[in-house]
């Protein structure tokens, strides 16, 4: 293989991920905690797009469990969605362990 099929396959690869990368924008996952009672909504790049609070766990007794719920909530959304990102890397890559993009 030589130097200029090398710089076509990256081209070609870097437009791939580009693809991907807004591919990952459309698509989304959502987290919950306290069995369902917050749930976040985030997109295939991590970014929250939604939150959902059941209406009957409001109090002003029990803002900080409230509290502890988003977080719960936004963090199983941010897993979540970096698995997403992982499964389409790895359709990409080929299944292949490229340090800097998994």
């Amino acid at each position: 293989m030589n130097i200029s099929d090398m710089m076509a396959q990256a081209k070609d690869f870097q437009k791939k991920m580009g693809d991907m990368q807004e591919e990952l924008a459309t698509k989304s996952v959502t987290g919950s905690a306290g069995g369902g009672m917050v749930t976040a909504t985030m997109n295939g790049r991590g970014e929250l797009v939604s939150l959902a609070i059941e209406p009957g766990i409001v109090s002003a007794d029990e803002v900080d469990m409230l509290q502890d719920l988003i977080v719960a909530a936004v963090n199983d959304g941010a897993r979540k969605a970096a698995e997403l990102g992982k499964g389409e890397m790895s359709k990409l890559t080929g299944g292949l362990n490229i340090p800097g993009l998994s």
